[in-house]
C-alpha cells in the first residue's frame, strides 16, 4: 500500500466514523427546552462538533491500523474476496522448445 493509497483509506474510514459519531449524544433544543426562534425543535442544542471529530480520529486511527495491517500482511487479499471467480489466474501453457 502505497502512502496515497493510506491517506485515502483514512480519510475514508474518518468520514465514515464521523458519520456514526455524529448523532451520539445529540440532545435536541425541544430536550434542551431553549427552541431558538425560527429552528426546528428537533435542531441539536449543542452540536459540539470538535469533541465529536477528536472522538472520531481517535477511533479512525485505530480502525484505519487494523485495516492497514490486514492488508499490509496479505492475511485477506482481494483474491479472497473474489466470491464470482473473476479474477482467476489465466492458464499457462509451456512448451519445450528444442534447438533443431
Amino acid at each position: 500500500m502505497g502512502i496515497t493509497s493510506a491517506i485515502v483509506l483514512f480519510a475514508v474510514i474518518w468520514f465514515i466514523v464521523f458519520l456514526v459519531v455524529l448523532p451520539l449524544g445529540m440532545q435536541t433544543q425541544t430536550e434542551a427546552g431553549e427552541v431558538v426562534p425560527g429552528t426546528h425543535g428537533s435542531a441539536p442544542a449543542n452540536v459540539n462538533i470538535k469533541r465529536k471529530a477528536q472522538v472520531t480520529t481517535l477511533w479512525a486511527i485505530g480502525l484505519w491500523a487494523v485495516i492497514a495491517g490486514v492488508i499490509l500482511s496479505g492475511w485477506i487479499t482481494v483474491r479472497d474476496l473474489d466470491w464470482f471467480e473473476r479474477m482467476s489466474t489465466p492458464e499457462v501453457s509451456i512448451t519445450d522448445e528444442t534447438d533443431g
